[in-house]
């Protein structure tokens, strides 16, 4: 896969779930299991200006050129994405979440996976 595609991925994953996040967290939460209450909308937004962020960085540096700034981008969305796959995994085996969890996890499994990749590829600029 190249870098660009895997940006892409992300930059889409983020819009989806941050507008739909952003929008109705009551919502999304409870299709997964998670009832939220008036205090739970607060990180769930959070969340969603999180995920917009990583959007906006993903997108506009898709096309980035091996440098010293895309290997921190690299690093940084394999690190966030990592740590997304074990939130997301203890959450989903505690029965927090409901099976959708595992979706969620291997996604975030995935991200971090191809991440990785282009972390260990990458040579030193």
């Amino acid at each position: 896969m190249k870098f660009r595609t895997l940006m892409i991925i992300k930059a889409i994953v983020c819009l989806s779930f941050g507008a739909f996040i952003l929008i109705a967290p009551e919502t999304i939460y409870s299709i997964l299991g998670i009832s939220l209450n008036k205090a739970g909308f607060i990180p769930a937004r959070q969340y969603a200006a999180s995920l917009f962020g990583n959007l906006m960085l993903t997108w506009i540096a898709k096309d980035a050129t091996e440098s010293i700034a895309r290997k921190a981008i690299i690093v940084a969305l394999c690190i966030y994405d990592a740590i997304g796959f074990v939130v997301t995994l203890v959450i989903v085996i505690t029965g927090q979440m409901n099976a959708l969890g595992w979706a969620i996890a291997a996604l975030y499994l995935f991200l971090a996976a191809g991440f990785g990749y282009f972390w260990v590829k990458s040579p030193k600029p």
